[in-house]
């Protein structure tokens, strides 16, 4: 079996590796009129991508966009007559850019960006029983997200331990010289969570008998 891995890196892998191929095919065709038409019924393809015909006409310059993404695949390697003015290859360099993403999305993301912000706020608070309060507070809503996104039960130490990590090193729930209070239980978390469903289901029940009612008079 061949793996996609192996295989040659797509360049514009919206398009498929299909057309890439033929693009291939369309470059080794030694007479210009073939290899013309052949770019033609790659360019008509490629049009067929593009579901929505009003996008069609909305974008401007759209035929032209298609023949430049036509060479740019090409690696500007396929001669052809074109219908437009050619560009430079050099204007395309900027695609090989590789986005950075930033470092606080690899690490923990289950627990989610506003535990990072609520981490940053606690250490900046300089009430002690205020702060440890909402040290206690992150780590019960660590521990909710936890069990949101992982169907697995987790120990108390596993949060404190992320906690630390997250907070580097400000936060120690766990080595502050007592034993630490425990969390919110997998049972009260999963009460608070059917309650909340339990509660939005009623919400719309209502809303719909409430509209329903209206609509009838």
């Amino acid at each position: 079996m061949e793996y996609n891995t192996n295989r040659l890196k797509l360049i514009i892998p919206e398009y498929g590796r299909n057309i890439h191929k033929m693009i291939s095919y369309a470059i080794k065709i030694k007479d210009r009129d073939k290899r013309n038409r052949c770019a033609l019924g790659i360019i008509k393809l490629m049009t067929d991508f593009v579901l929505n015909h009003r996008l069609r006409k909305s974008i401007p310059f759209f035929q032209q966009k298609l023949w430049n993404q036509l060479m740019i695949m090409s690696q500007h390697k396929l001669d052809i007559d074109l219908p437009f003015p050619k560009k430079e290859s050099e204007k395309f360099k900027s695609f090989e850019k590789k986005i950075t993403y930033p470092e606080s999305l690899n690490n923990f993301r289950h627990y989610g960006k506003i535990i990072r912000n609520m981490i940053h706020v606690a250490i900046q608070c300089k009430d002690r029983k205020k702060k440890e309060g909402l040290f206690y507070a992150i780590a019960n809503t660590m521990k909710k997200n936890y069990l949101r996104w992982n169907k697995s039960l987790v120990e108390d130490d596993t949060i404190f331990n992320d906690l630390k990590k997250l907070s580097k090193g400000k936060i120690c729930l766990k080595y502050n010289g007592k034993k630490p209070y425990p969390l919110l239980q997998y049972s009260k978390i999963k009460k608070y969570r059917n309650d909340g469903d339990i509660q939005n289901q009623r919400r719309d029940s209502f809303k719909r008998g409430h509209f329903s009612s209206r609509s009838k008079k």
